[in-house]
């Protein structure tokens, strides 16, 4: 475990990720408006997209940084935060005009992706080249506090957050594992080998129950947080990219890219319920699913469609696409303010 703190002119400064890029119709956008509004990471256009729920109108677009994918929006809902996999940095942005306030960096080799901004005053993002996991306290200080927690796994890259923030879950894509790690005592550390290559990871809201979703075997596992004990395997959609739970805690939603669909989970019996058509596996290479999204109340699933630079908005209860958002080239990272 290494803590280092960043003096301000060191972790604020400009790179090739300056703001600057296409908008539309940026001179309706204010800092502080309070609207539905759905944020997602262009990853092949290098750009950041704000995207109105209400009208679905993508309202503004500016450049972000290389190969963005993640995003993370902060628990008062004024900025964004935005993992650069392309480089070493997490960059943060003002969620009313995207102005860029910060850009922390995590130092060499970092290619930081999966990311949470935890309810209290910290971020945590994974760094897939360095094998581990920061901790950036204070984010948006003039001095945050930096503390990296090594997986000692190859590919750590998607992440869950413990409700108290004293562990973090993570998959390994390389060492086809997942690792918890115990951010009270960093030589505590757990990891279980999950089916070929784990990548989507959800923590049901109370704690209880760790789902992974295995993308090379076609499989969901329920694992125990604390003992990293697999409890339940089932077989699911083709190639399961992302995992996410209901807010609601009573289903867990997978993002099958091969298929163009999704796979709803009991989490109580931990069986498949149904399958909801997204698009079809004729549609699966022109779509390229990714990420997936609930919205707060449980209602909407927002669905990447990383190929045709569309974000799908899917009515859970009926499973009907409602519409297709716009976005930059390749959307992926998508985050969501009420």
């Amino acid at each position: 475990m290494i803590r280092f703190a960043v003096p301000a002119l060191c972790a604020v400064f400009t790179t090739a990720c300056a703001p600057g890029g296409d908008t539309a119709n940026a001179s309706q956008v204010t800092a502080g408006e309070a609207r539905p509004t759905l944020f997602v990471a262009n990853k092949r256009g290098n750009t950041l997209s704000k995207v109105d729920l209400e009208t679905g109108e993508e309202v503004l677009r500016l450049d972000s940084c290389t190969n963005p994918h993640e995003l993370a929006t902060s628990p008062d809902g004024k900025h964004v935060a935005l993992a650069c996999y392309g480089g070493t940095t997490v960059d943060i942005f003002q969620t009313g005009d995207l102005a860029k306030t910060a850009s922390l960096e995590l130092g060499e080799n970092a290619r930081p992706h999966g990311i949470v901004w935890h309810s209290g005053t910290a971020i945590f993002v994974t760094a897939e080249g360095r094998k581990s996991v920061f901790r950036i306290t204070g984010p948006l200080s003039d001095t945050p506090e930096f503390t990296e927690f090594s997986t000692n796994q190859e590919g750590s890259h998607m992440l869950a957050v413990s409700p108290d923030a004293k562990a973090v879950w993570t998959t390994d894509l390389g060492s086809k594992t997942v690792t918890r790690v115990n951010l009270e005592d960093a030589s505590d550390l757990r990891t279980v080998t999950v089916g070929e290559e784990p990548e989507g990871i959800s923590l049901a809201p109370d704690g209880s129950a760790l789902w992974v979703s295995a993308r090379g075997s076609n499989q969901a596992f329920e694992l125990d947080p604390a003992t990293m004990e697999i409890r339940n395997a089932i077989a699911i959609g083709a190639f399961p990219l992302r995992l996410s739970i209901r807010p609601q805690g009573d289903v867990a939603v997978t993002s099958d890219l091969a298929d163009g669909g999704l796979t709803v989970i009991d989490l109580k019996t931990a069986k498949m319920l149904r399958s909801i058509a997204v698009s079809s596996a004729e549609e699966a290479q022109s779509r390229f699913q990714v990420t997936i999204l609930w919205s707060d109340d449980g209602e909407r699933i927002y669905v990447a469609e990383t190929a045709s630079n569309t974000v799908a908005e899917v009515d859970y209860a009926s499973g009907k696409v409602l519409r297709r958002l716009p976005t930059g080239e390749g959307g992926d990272g998508l985050a969501i303010l009420p």
